[in-house]
């Protein structure tokens, strides 16, 4: 129930004013990489609406709007196999440019055989958000306490960075972001039940565009993770080939 009506407050309060959104393809090549932890490559579709509001001198000053939804195509016949969605809203109430960040973020996963699927548990972060230019790029630093809705709840940190910069107007861009943070093992089910502390985990997403006409631009996105999709101790970086439309 909180998670329906925090969702709900972020699209309302990020529906207006349109700053930009793009629809991204990308080819994940992570087969053709690593074949014996991968038993196929697939494509994935990417949604992304970000809106900046200039802030004013109402009480409640907003910030910047984000919402990135994701469908690996990864099932039988290219069916979705997993869905991802990750929604922010970040205000102040006060006149030092640091804001205030809240956050959503959960999906679900399908497998073959169906009885392994699984979720992205629910997960909602709150935090300070600091962002800022240098040298012609834009950054955002955030820390989050997260709260992972699992069957034993997690009290948690993240660090997140985003990095964004243009070069020869745009002619390519290069950007992405990272984020660092912490799960409890046990989780609430039989897998982890009997395991203590905390698991570290790192992913990441550096990406560069080149432009080819108007809104539409070609790219490579590489996807990093370490203790995300699995808890051995294995850094995994997987490329694709992308192509992008800003409309």
């Amino acid at each position: 129930m909180i998670t329906k009506y925090l969702v709900f407050f972020l699209l309302m309060t990020g529906s207006v004013s349109l700053f930009s959104q793009n629809l991204q393809l990308h080819y994940d090549l992570r087969h053709t990489v690593d074949p014996q932890r991968n038993p196929q490559n697939f494509p994935t579709l990417y949604f992304e609406y970000f809106k900046a509001m200039d802030t004013t001198s109402s009480l409640i000053k907003p910030g910047s709007f984000f919402i990135k939804m994701e469908s690996d195509l990864q099932g039988d016949r290219n069916n979705i196999g997993k869905a991802f969605i990750q929604a922010s809203q970040t205000f102040r109430l006060w006149q030092t440019k640091v804001y205030l960040a809240v956050q959503y973020s959960g999906g679900l996963g399908v497998t073959n055989p169906a009885q392994y699927s699984y979720y992205i548990n629910n997960c909602l972060s709150i935090g300070p958000s600091y962002p800022f230019q240098w040298k012609g790029g834009y950054f955002n630093a955030e820390i989050f306490y997260n709260y992972n809705m699992l069957k034993k709840p997690s009290n948690d940190f993240m660090l997140s960075f985003y990095w964004g910069k243009g070069f020869w107007n745009y002619k390519m861009e290069f950007d992405g972001d990272f984020e660092l943070y912490t799960l409890n093992r046990n989780q609430g089910d039989d897998l982890t039940k009997n395991q203590h502390g905390k698991l570290v985990s790192f992913f990441g997403e550096p990406q560069v565009w080149f432009k080819i006409k108007g809104g539409f631009a070609m790219g490579s996105k590489l996807i990093m993770y370490y203790h995300v999709i699995t808890t051995e101790n294995v850094f995994e970086a997987y490329p694709t080939i992308a192509a992008r439309i800003k409309f």
